[in-house]
């Protein structure tokens, strides 16, 4: 019983962790762009990993037959992920950022259906609707005009779909190593992803940007917090208690987004929008109830 409570804390504390994130990225928009607000989280994140890992003797061989592996989990997260979630959030508010971010379980369960043949119970085709009209709600003024960028929304989905791939890819990666090493080697070919397009497009923006506290310690939350802690604690729920169990919990995230957003960023809430992300996150439940009632059955 002591090792689920120790999972749903860790859980708790990576859904809190991305949560904020979406805070913390809105912060550092406002000094530099999406690309290099990545490929700075992801340095920083790895340094912070590398350290630790030698610090407490915890390094471990990557055998060749997995390289392979780690390529493509990091090309879906955190390359493609990490550029549909950022641009996403610089052309939407972080509220509906969070909120079309929490339907990776939908798409999950939706690609679960054509690549792999699973049926879908009543209950999660009504919960795949549910939650389509309540991104529909919050997205739609009453004059039916979007208060939403649409490439906002298009990146965001890229980025769901990438996450929903990543999260199969990932189980395949958690029965051979430890969950900090599996994270340190992508956010690694992360960088190496990132790198040309940083110094392409944005290294002479970067350069005439002078850091001040809130911009340095923006980075060192997504850094330490979102980048870090947060995919180590996923990974280990992942490796535990399955993907599906694990991805529900990201119907939290909306809540934490709405809350840090309105006390750090003044955000205004709409009875549209509030009412659209109560109706998300219900219909994202809904669609994985049958799941969790196999997982949990003796």
């Amino acid at each position: 019983m002591k090792h689920k409570t120790y999972i749903y804390v860790l859980i708790f504390f990576s859904m809190l962790f991305w949560g904020c994130s979406f805070i913390w990225s809105k912060i550092v928009f406002n000094y530099y762009n999406p690309i290099t607000t990545i490929f700075l989280r992801l340095v920083l994140s790895t340094i912070i990993l590398y350290t630790g890992l030698k610090i407490f003797n915890r390094t471990e061989k990557i055998y060749m037959e997995d390289i392979r592996l780690f390529l493509l989990s990091a090309l879906f997260n955190p390359f493609i992920y990490f550029l549909g979630e950022n641009y996403g959030l610089k052309f939407s508010t972080p509220s509906i950022c969070a909120v079309v971010i929490a339907t990776i379980p939908l798409f999950t369960t939706l690609m679960a259906r054509f690549m792999l043949k699973e049926k879908l119970p009543f209950i999660n085709i009504l919960g795949i609707l549910l939650s389509f009209s309540g991104i529909v709600l919050m997205l739609v003024n009453k004059d039916l005009s979007l208060n939403a960028s649409p490439l906002g929304i298009v990146f965001l989905l890229v980025a769901v779909m990438a996450a929903a791939s990543y999260s199969i890819l990932l189980k395949k990666l958690t029965y051979k190593y430890s969950a900090f090493t599996i994270i340190l080697i992508q956010n690694f070919i992360g960088i190496l992803y990132f790198l040309p397009f940083f110094l392409i497009f944005e290294l002479r923006n970067f350069l005439t940007v002078k850091p001040n506290a809130e911009l340095i310690s923006s980075l060192l939350m997504l850094a330490i917090f979102a980048s870090s802690l947060a995919f180590v604690f996923f990974a280990i729920a992942v490796r535990e208690i399955g993907v599906s169990r694990t991805n529900v919990f990201s119907n939290t995230i909306p809540v934490f987004t709405a809350i840090f957003s309105y006390f750090i960023l003044s955000e205004y809430f709409s009875f549209n929008k509030i009412a659209g992300m109560i109706i998300v996150v219900a219909g994202v439940m809904l669609t994985q109830l049958n799941k969790l009632n196999k997982l949990n059955s003796p």
